[in-house]
């Protein structure tokens, strides 16, 4: 049970690869949602299951996150899932949080797709004993995983990391997905051309 005070932190992982509009109206949403003090933005290192030739670095990827997040006072980089030994288990992150901050109010947020994969992944039960699940869903509330605490957190966004980095490879501006400091550092840059 919260009590009065205690802290409530989302923890969001991702590659942001890169960040855009769509997660942050997701992370405003939930904070309206759940009354949250802190979202915590984790990248983490890119999946050697999803090779991309236009991903961006790890480096890239967390300097892109703090530039999206700078006007968010609520908003916090994490580079604890690109530092750590890897591969960055969630359950292992979760811990790690509430270690941190043993008086908080631990919530995962993530995507439908992986709230149906979460069974899947290494010690989901671990990873359920740490935190309340905030899940984005487009198409109605998620199914429940029995003793699994879960908020659904409805909505859409058009943005799509996959598309923008097509986009970008393309010769096209991918103009209002991404935040303008955003923007402004893949050019710099010369991200995603591939």
């Amino acid at each position: 049970m919260s009590t009065a005070g205690q802290q409530r932190i989302a923890l969001f992982g991702g590659t942001f690869d890169p960040i855009h509009g769509g997660h942050l109206q997701i992370t405003s949403d939930a904070r309206e949602l759940l009354a949250l003090d802190q979202v915590r933005f984790l990248p983490c290192h890119i999946s050697p299951h999803k090779p991309d030739a236009r991903s961006a670095s790890p480096a890239d990827r967390l300097a892109m996150v703090r530039l999206a997040i700078q006007d968010l006072p609520w908003a916090v980089a994490d580079d604890h899932d690109l530092v750590c030994p890897q591969p960055a288990y969630s359950w292992r992150t979760a811990e790690e949080m509430a270690r941190r901050y043993p008086d908080a109010r631990l919530y995962w947020l993530m995507g439908a797709d992986q709230w149906r994969a979460l069974p899947r992944w290494q010690n989901p039960e671990c990873l359920a004993a740490a935190v309340e699940f905030i899940v984005f869903a487009r198409d109605g509330a998620p199914e429940p995983h029995p003793g699994w605490r879960m908020h659904h957190l409805p909505g859409s966004h058009p943005a799509s990391a996959t598309a923008i980095r097509a986009a970008i490879a393309g010769g096209s501006n991918p103009g209002e997905w991404l935040p303008p400091a955003v923007a402004a550092y893949v050019r710099g840059q010369d991200l995603y051309k591939g």
